[in-house]
């Protein structure tokens, strides 16, 4: 199971969570799996077995304000039992204090404690985010990622086919590169792969030959994305004339990535064959198809009728000679 240290939360910076430790720095290293937080509720009457321990628990004002309004007995006994569950931590929101008992109880059991200024609201929403990105499923890829047309191209093939030489020749179009030969591809519910560079190489490109170039200083901002939805993956793959390549399209292939299945296509490489023009035709026709217009099922199906055609006539002539 996916899972990240409750100490990430405090090194985030693009989600400006607002945290600070308040208690139980011993609990930073356990993890959380699950993107949905979870507010106490029943649990502050003493019953806890709703309570999950992989999820980020919120305190809010009325979980604050009900526990002030006990007596310092019970809420030590209602405490003991939430932090008996050895939670993975406890946000208290608002800025609100938190409660002595509260903080003593959780140190026991190394559950870190945060405060944060930010309501409620505005923390849960930007917390489910940031949970949500860490906890999606990753993969990397030896491949290139181009925008083509707003279609999110995957090229892949084995080192050596010119994946990276045909990117370069879409971006002298116009389209645009998202990553050469790493991408970082991650899952976003329910089925969809998001693209991107990786670390220090993004926007660059290796060109044999050339060395490394940088895409976005050669041809400016808008040759580049930091990220692309991945629509199709395109393979390139070597000419073998022993092999029978599709040559109508009739029938769809899928590339399974993360357990979601892409539109696949795969393009022979030979000399002679324009692979960009390929590449940039595939891109065309999948946006044909998004609108409902698939070009080899519609051609098929016009044959079909005048087949049909043609044999209706042929029987109506065969028997008007009887």
């Amino acid at each position: 199971m996916i899972g990240i240290l409750v100490g990430d939360l405090l090194q985030d910076h693009d989600y400006q969570l607002g945290l600070s430790l308040v208690s139980g720095k011993k609990g930073l290293h356990k993890k959380i799996n699950i993107p949905r937080i979870q507010k106490p509720g029943l649990a502050l009457t003493g019953d806890v077995s709703n309570l999950h321990s992989g999820r980020v628990q919120v305190f809010g004002k009325s979980e604050i304000a009900y526990l002030n309004s006990l007596n310092p007995k019970k809420v030590r006994e209602i405490l003991g039992k939430i932090c008996a569950v050895e939670l993975a931590c406890i946000v208290v929101s608002r800025g609100n204090k938190v409660p002595v008992a509260l903080s003593e109880e959780a140190e026991k059991k190394q559950i870190p404690i945060f405060s944060t200024q930010l309501l409620t609201s505005t923390f849960i929403n930007r917390v489910t985010k940031f949970l949500e990105d860490k906890l999606t499923a990753t993969t990397s890829m030896h491949a290139v990622l181009v925008d083509v047309l707003g279609v999110g191209v995957l090229i892949v093939g084995k080192s050596g086919m010119g994946k990276s030489e045909c990117a370069l020749d879409l971006v002298l179009r116009g389209h645009r590169l998202v990553a050469d030969d790493v991408v970082e591809i991650k899952k976003k519910p329910p089925a969809t792969l998001s693209g991107r560079g990786s670390g220090v190489i993004k926007h660059h490109m290796e060109i044999r030959g050339l060395g490394i170039i940088n895409i976005k200083d050669l041809f400016g901002i808008a040759s580049t994305r930091d990220q692309k939805i991945i629509e199709m993956v395109v393979e390139l793959v070597e000419w073998n004339p022993q092999e029978e390549y599709d040559r109508l399209g009739i029938d769809e292939q899928n590339y399974n990535i993360l357990e979601v299945k892409i539109p696949h296509l795969k393009i022979p490489v030979r000399p002679g064959r324009n692979m960009t023009t390929l590449i940039e035709v595939a891109a065309r026709n999948h946006l044909l198809k998004i609108k409902g217009h698939f070009s080899a099922r519609e051609f098929q199906d016009r044959l079909q009728r005048e087949i049909l055609k043609k044999e209706h006539l042929n029987q109506f002539l065969w028997n008007s000679l009887e």
